[in-house]
């Protein structure tokens, strides 16, 4: 990719793994900190040139377009060199070929930069795999969830899980992804099996935070959970994702009236102030287990990521103090 001067025009050659993004999408990943109106005017003003011509902001770019960028200063805040600091280990790394890499994403650490995040795990590969020439998010988790995150290293592989996902649950059709996630709830869940199909709508607190909430105006939304262990005042869930929409299993748990223990957005919080005592430090919610076609072979994978030390003693403990009545026995 290339690097962005700020006293002379850059001339960029577009990759094979950059082919088929948007001119203005493009723009705005190689300038970062550069706002969105400026990379707008310069595109509109025909100071930026794709093969010695104008091009909309919606081109598509193609494999050994030759881009001229004028001199633009970049901001680039110091407090992300800092953040940057903050993911030092190696993330853990579950899968890797030529087109793919899946990590067992931690908890506490988001995805990628923005909403207040300087420095994320896309972020950390970049800094930690400098000659890597393409690596993308395919999908994403939620800053406070763990386990499986699937990053593409090729354009190709990127798009076609891109197509996966929003196919949704495999289901016997089509080329969709089956992710399934391990969730500890407030509450004792009696249904073996339950579908819950309620849909989500997102909006903004007074202060500019994203939620969700179930709403007729929302989004079709589906999850299917399935019973896997029962206590006296908490059951140990699998749920599997059949939509992929915003804080959709949290939601749809407190909904419910069975919110996730640790979770601050939408729990019990006089639950949550207990459970730091007691172990759990953290939303108890765990990307498990995802099946799916791999973007470029075709060849079907099966992928896990263990559950956490952390939330694998709490449920020890758990046990310790609960009678547990359902389930293969912790």
């Amino acid at each position: 990719m290339a690097e962005v001067s700020k006293s002379s025009v850059t001339q960029a050659t577009i990759s094979e793994d950059e082919q088929g993004q948007r001119l203005d999408n493009f723009l705005l990943k190689i300038c970062k900190g550069v706002p969105k109106s400026h990379i707008y005017r310069i595109v509109r003003s025909g100071e930026i040139r794709v093969n010695s011509k104008r091009a909309g902001v919606s081109y598509r770019l193609q494999h050994g377009d030759i881009l001229r960028i004028p001199p633009i200063r970049i901001a680039r805040r110091e407090e992300e060199i800092v953040a940057g600091a903050e993911i030092k280990v190696a993330l853990p790394i579950v899968y890797e070929d030529e087109a793919l890499l899946v990590v067992d994403k931690p908890s506490g650490i988001a995805v990628h930069g923005g909403s207040g995040v300087s420095f994320g795990v896309i972020e950390a590969l970049r800094r930690q795999r400098p000659q890597a020439h393409f690596l993308e998010l395919a999908h994403r988790l939620d800053r406070e969830t763990s386990g499986i995150l699937l990053v593409g290293k090729k354009r190709s592989a990127l798009t076609a899980l891109h197509d996966m996902f929003r196919e949704g649950g495999l289901a016997g059709r089509g080329r969709g992804v089956d992710k399934r996630y391990l969730v500890l709830v407030k509450g004792r869940w009696m249904d073996q099996v339950r579908n819950v199909k309620l849909p989500l709508l997102k909006y903004l607190l007074d202060s500019g935070e994203r939620r969700v909430r179930v709403s007729e105006e929302g989004k079709t939304s589906h999850t299917v959970f399935r019973l896997v262990a029962r206590w006296e005042h908490f059951s140990l869930l699998e749920a599997e994702l059949k939509s992929g929409r915003t804080h959709q299993i949290r939601v749809h748990l407190a909904h419910l009236g069975f919110p996730i223990a640790g979770d601050e957005k939408y729990g019990d919080f006089t639950l949550n102030k207990s459970l730091p005592k007691a172990g759990l430090k953290r939303m108890f919610l765990h990307a498990w287990k995802m099946q799916l076609t791999h973007p470029i072979s075709g060849i079907e994978m099966a992928l896990e990521a263990a559950m956490p030390a952390a939330l694998e003693s709490f449920l020890k403990l758990l046990s310790t103090i609960e009678t547990q009545d359902y389930g293969q026995k912790i």
